[in-house]
């Protein structure tokens, strides 16, 4: 029998930062993961033809860039083969008539942008680029630590100290606001407002939902204070990088094996079985990061509290994601040339349109017009495709799992077998309105439905790329669900960690990271 100190059930990121970090504390550690490579939703395949990688899901590696994980252990990885590809040219939306608005790094040239659109915007995005950093650390205080009440109460206090009653009020009404609303109170362009507002469709937040103005927030101060970063050569050089740290400090990942169960005694878990049979003992703690749905079957018989099986078996999924990859003979012909150079062109030309996306998906029906992200890597890093080609990364946020409609009335199938392909057009012509001709440079083309998503990742359930919503009622003290937000379960020894854990889904390496710390005396 193989014994480690730790097991971790799945390799995607969030493991691999906390195995690493409890291998340099001394643990023994070994990841288990189903697929035929560590990664979870970070992955770089050849998904249309030889010589195009295209990164599967998470594209942007800015928050694990910028992370606590990083900052400590940033030069080992780089000494592992981690590389970013640094971008100036972050983001921009697209609207009818040729308009757009992007954010880049040069704050005169967003400002000027903006102007076009609004000079008291233009203002207002000075004042908040310069309030930034202030401002930034209160949030980051709350994000970047343990949802546990002695922490928030820390927290509280030093916010009290640096904020005062009215600022910390004022920080907490902000974190409770809905997109929209901080929008309108911030910004009188519609254009500004949609340039932000696709940032919350990322993350399940659409612009009425509260609790999601935080994230077109940060994602605009901090692309317009640091820039963004990608992968060089594919996202999958954060997951090599991390893989190889594992192993160069004695841990083990293992592939294509699957954890069928967790085994307990006397209400602490002390292993695993694998699919095929063998049985790996952990002598200190068993992590699962894993939809929380798995855990039905990885505890077979329950946790021993029905309250916390029922709140796992009641946590909620966000709606889906299609995924289209294109290999194309050249960057999409944007009716302004300037937009080939940015790493993401959202086609999200209103407020109004994401919400209506929104509401179509929640009740079943393909969106007429979902939000669009084009993602565009090899504007940024082109030797992800062969000399003078191309790569798209297609996000259409969001798509129902089960179809019940078409909002359009023009598709009839039900089966996303039958209706992939066709729904897939249907976002090229939207690009198309802005940038024609799109079709006629594609080489070759990968769709993937919100079922593909899950079939080749069991923690994108419905094709959730986020793996759990992360509205109010599931977030903070709340995920993955209440009473379990500190990584625990009734199970001793046994924790969760990963996107539907605090703090939630991204590329920062959380709540691996601060798992690790905490199992290991930091």
């Amino acid at each position: 029998m193989a014994h480690y100190d730790a097991i971790f059930i799945g390799a995607g990121h969030n493991a691999l930062a906390g195995a690493v970090h409890l291998a340099k504390r001394g643990w023994k550690v070994g990841l288990f993961e189903t697929a035929d490579r560590p990664g979870g939703a970070v992955k770089t395949l050849e998904l249309t033809a030889p010589g195009f990688r295209h990164d599967l899901a998470a594209m942007n590696l800015s928050l694990f860039a910028g992370s606590a994980f990083n900052r400590v252990y940033g030069p080992e990885l780089a000494r592992n083969g981690l590389e970013f590809a640094p971008v100036q040219d972050c983001f921009a939306s697209v609207f009818p008539g040729g308009r757009w608005v992007g954010v880049s790094t040069d704050l005169a040239t967003t400002v000027a942008r903006i102007r076009t659109f609004s000079e008291k915007d233009s203002q207002t995005w000075e004042s908040l680029v310069k309030a930034f950093p202030g401002r930034a650390e209160l949030i980051l205080s709350i994000l970047g630590n343990p949802m546990k009440m002695y922490a928030l109460a820390r927290i509280l206090f030093s916010l009290l100290r640096k904020a005062g009653l009215s600022g910390t009020l004022e920080l907490g009404r902000f974190l409770l606001s809905s997109p929209r609303a901080w929008l309108d109170e911030t910004f009188e362009s519609d254009e500004v407002k949609a340039l932000l507002g696709a940032w919350g469709m990322h993350l399940d937040f659409a612009p009425d939902i509260a609790g999601g103005a935080v994230f077109p927030y940060l994602e605009g101060m901090a692309n317009q204070s640091f820039g963004m970063v990608l992968g060089k050569g594919g996202a999958d050089t954060m997951i090599k990088a991390l893989a190889a740290m594992v192993e160069a400090h004695g841990g083990k990942v293992e592939c294509n094996a699957r954890v069928e169960r967790v085994l307990t005694d006397g209400g602490r878990a002390t292993g695993v079985v694998l699919a095929d049979g063998r049985t790996i003992e952990a002598r200190r703690a068993v992590i699962a990061t894993v939809a929380p749905r798995a855990l039905a079957g990885l505890l077979p018989r329950g946790s021993g509290d029905e309250r916390f099986d029922k709140k796992i078996r009641d946590f909620r999924h966000a709606p889906g994601t299609m995924m289209v990859h294109l290999a194309v003979n050249t960057l999409p012909d944007w009716t302004a040339s300037e937009l080939k150079r940015f790493a993401y062109v959202h086609v999200a030309p209103s407020l109004d349109v994401m919400a209506k996306a929104y509401q179509e998906a929640k009740a079943g029906l393909l969106p007429v017009e979902p939000v669009v992200v084009v993602g565009q890597p090899t504007a940024i890093d082109p030797s992800r495709a062969p000399a003078g080609k191309h790569i798209l990364w297609l996000q259409a946020r969001v798509v129902p799992a089960e179809i019940k409609g078409d909002a359009a009335g023009v598709i009839d199938a039900r089966d996303w077998e039958a209706v992939r392909e066709t729904y897939a057009d249907r976002v090229i012509a939207l690009i198309e309105r802005y940038a024609p001709g799109l079709s006629a440079s594609i080489i070759e083309r990968k769709v993937m439905s919100p079922l593909d998503l899950e079939r080749g990742n069991a923690n994108l359930v419905g094709g959730d790329q986020i793996c759990g919503s992360h509205h109010l009622a599931q977030n903070f003290l709340f995920r993955p669900v209440t009473g379990a937000a500190g990584w625990n379960t009734p199970v001793r020894n046994f924790h969760l960690a990963g996107a539907a854990t605090w703090p939630g889904a991204g590329v920062g390496a959380g709540s691996g990271y601060m798992l690790a710390r905490q199992l290991a005396g930091g």
